[in-house]
């Protein structure tokens, strides 16, 4: 392996490392301090389409974030396909962040029309940074 390549993995096992933490702490969110936050969010076209309650889409969704991050962590051996079901999630809950603007709720950290709109941007980053952080040179 070049100098280039070994550096290149660095940056992005450490863009992984990163990654897991964010889906971390935004899981552990969910079930914690901010779970009451964020069921006001939840649209109510989601509870029909799962027949789940708000409340229930909110610690499944932080249950699979903290899956998700100790996936990146613990299985580097799969991280294209935990890769790619980061990226699923992240698009599945596009929706959810749209309608949360749309609406003008505000849920934890995102209490400002500015805040609700500039994570509407962060999303595409997001989900470029999931894609490409898990996949090898």
């Amino acid at each position: 392996m070049s100098s280039s390549s070994a550096r290149t993995e660095t940056v992005l096992a450490a863009a992984r490392w990163a990654l897991a933490g964010l889906l971390a702490a935004a899981g552990a969110s969910h079930l914690t301090w901010g779970r009451r936050g964020y069921r006001i969010v939840v649209p109510d076209w989601a509870t029909r389409l799962t027949t789940l309650d708000k409340d229930a889409i909110v610690v499944a969704s932080g249950a699979a974030e903290l899956m998700l991050a100790g996936a990146l962590v613990a299985l580097p051996r799969e991280q294209r396909t935990v890769g790619g079901l980061v990226v699923a999630f992240l698009v599945a809950v596009f929706p959810g962040n749209i309608h949360q603007w749309q609406t003008g709720r505000p849920a934890p950290m995102l209490r400002t029309d500015r805040a609700r709109f500039a994570r509407l941007l962060l999303q595409p980053l997001l989900i470029a940074w999931a894609w490409r952080s898990t996949r090898a040179e």
